[in-house]
């Protein structure tokens, strides 16, 4: 199994973290570390436990045994809300919640003005003349970039991103991946579940992968033979 990243550097560390619902078991005493100001793909076949983890992260999902910290802090031990204000979630499938995109942006911050909003438009590749489109307006890819604006309005220090492509077309997954790209640059810490190790290889920098709840191999992307193009 590949190397993980020291615990000075990880935003996140799992000790032996078992997550069992009835009788399945959806993580086995999975223990990794994921670093801060990286993209970590979590990666696997279908129901190898990546949404599962990733649930974790803020709560959604509770550990059956053992402990989930962030920065050092036991997981259980954060305020909820604040927890989840530090570490946001944007989902498969992109949900704009109101008429226009800057109300949208508005959602977790209602004191957002606009020159605020139309900062985070550009963080996520769209023009300032967006705040005022209607949401029903918007293309795939745009509307999925909308959610990641809305997402980062909250100045959260981790990005959660659950299939954040998977309803996109080449176009739309293309702009989503260069915005992902561009926030780890700036210091953000996303963590990525993903089914497609192409998007893996282009995006992340460090690599957890998962069979049937187990984690089989981490390390940094390159290394990781899961990712490996074929011959």
């Amino acid at each position: 199994m590949g190397g993980g990243c020291p615990v000075e550097t990880s935003e996140f560390a799992l000790q032996a973290v078992t997550v069992r619902r009835g009788t399945a078991t959806l993580l086995d005493a999975v223990t990794c570390h994921i670093p801060a100001s990286t993209c970590t793909a979590l990666v696997g076949p279908s129901g190898a436990g990546k949404t599962t983890l990733l649930r974790l992260l803020n709560r959604l999902e509770e550990p059956t045994t053992g402990t989930v910290t962030f920065q050092g802090r036991s997981v259980p031990d954060w305020n909820v809300l604040t927890l989840r204000r530090h570490v946001t979630l944007v989902g498969q499938q992109p949900v704009l919640l109101t008429d226009t995109v800057l109300d949208d942006l508005r959602v977790g911050r209602p004191d957002l003005d606009r020159h605020e909003a139309a900062t985070l438009l550009d963080r996520v590749h769209l023009p300032s003349a967006y705040l005022d489109r209607a949401t029903t307006n918007l293309s795939g890819g745009e509307a999925q970039r909308v959610c990641l604006a809305r997402a980062l309005a909250v100045t959260p220090q981790v990005l959660l991103l659950d299939e954040p492509t998977s309803a996109l077309d080449a176009v739309g997954t293309a702009a989503v991946e260069d915005v992902i790209r561009g926030l780890v640059a700036d210091g953000l810490t996303v963590v990525l579940v993903s089914h497609n190790t192409a998007q893996a290889r282009r995006v992340s920098d460090h690599v957890l992968v998962l069979d049937h709840g187990c984690l089989v191999d981490q390390g940094e992307a390159h290394r990781v033979d899961y990712l490996r193009e074929p011959a």
